[in-house]
């Protein structure tokens, strides 16, 4: 496999959008009770993070039917490094207490879509 400042060259040749964010999978270390008391402090943070422009999305992530939660997220952050985006992680108060565990990886966005609406006198806006 090429390297990935090599594969993102390549992918910006070929046209592709190459957008590079980080991906952060968070799992639980400790007990509901504990994520409770700090699922606060970490909702204030992500609000803080989304308005600085850092937090692209967050949320939680079912098991693999589907059908049930298991305390697993996902954050995907935008930032200038793949350090630069760890030190955002690891401030995460749930990662600062060590109520939750993480892993973190680069991220290439080169294809797929987004559409958005917005309805100005209706101030409502839909993601599909």
């Amino acid at each position: 496999m090429p390297k990935w400042t090599e594969y993102k060259a390549h992918a910006e040749e070929r046209g592709a959008l190459a957008w590079e964010l980080f991906m952060v999978r968070t799992t639980p270390a400790a007990s509901p009770e504990d994520l409770q008391r700090v699922l606060p402090a970490h909702l204030a943070y992500q609000k803080e993070l989304e308005e600085e422009g850092s937090l692209v999305m967050a949320g939680p992530l079912s098991d693999d039917t589907g059908e049930e939660m298991q305390g697993m997220g996902m954050i995907i952050y935008r930032a200038n490094s793949l350090e630069e985006a760890r030190a955002l992680t690891e401030a995460d108060p749930m990662h600062k207490e060590g109520i939750r565990t993480f892993e973190i990886r680069r991220w290439l966005v080169n294809e797929g879509s987004l559409n958005l609406k917005v309805k100005f006198a209706g101030r409502n806006i839909a993601l599909d």
